[in-house]
């Protein structure tokens, strides 16, 4: 064991530590403002691109597949009661007659509006399926799709009275105006 030392400390004999990296005070980083604004561009373009949806490969859904998804740190009785279609549906996009790539720019614009008018709960309808070929194309789409948008919390197969597996449940985050105004109102509440 100690050969194995001795060799080491020949291999690292003239080897000189490198000096420290100097680490920013909170002083010298940017101050909060400029890094919020930041990550709200990123997020506009995020939001307004579509190109990160893509309209390549996809796993293929049946036509009676339930569709489900929950970013993490949604409150499960939130996700049960979207999954139970007890949210008021403030908006509906019907996605039927559309080409993938015209549905895409419609998702888009859609979840986009939904933000800019502080709607958290939507029914997109992309229909089951059932004539398409390959059956349920629109459908495997759109459930990719959704997940990947930033604004989008949960999804879920809709019930039966709402379109059943033909259509779903989307609940939004807040806009960044309802954040501002609930931070408001709680300052008042406070004061």
């Amino acid at each position: 064991m100690s050969n194995e030392f001795d060799l080491f400390q020949q291999e690292v004999a003239g080897v000189k530590p490198l000096k420290q990296d100097a680490v920013l005070s909170g002083s010298d980083s940017l101050n909060d403002a400029a890094k919020q604004a930041r990550q709200q561009a990123a997020e506009h373009h995020h939001a307004t691109s579509q190109d990160y949806l893509s309209l390549e490969h996809v796993t293929l859904l049946h036509p009676d597949d339930l569709v489900s998804f929950k970013k993490s740190g949604l409150q499960q009785g939130v996700f049960k009661k979207l999954r139970l279609g007890k949210y008021e549906i403030q908006a509906k996009l019907d996605l039927h007659k559309f080409r993938l790539e015209q549905a895409r720019n419609e998702v888009v614009s859609f979840i986009k509006q939904c933000q800019e008018l502080n709607i958290r709960s939507a029914l997109i309808i992309p229909g089951k399926g059932h004539n398409s070929e390959p059956p349920a194309l629109l459908k495997s789409y759109v459930s990719q799709w959704l997940p990947q948008i930033d604004a989008v919390l949960a999804i879920h197969s809709a019930q039966t009275m709402h379109g059943g597996t033909g259509a779903i449940y989307v609940l939004l985050k807040k806009s960044e105006s309802q954040k501002l105004d609930n931070r408001e109102r709680h300052a008042r509440r406070l004061a």
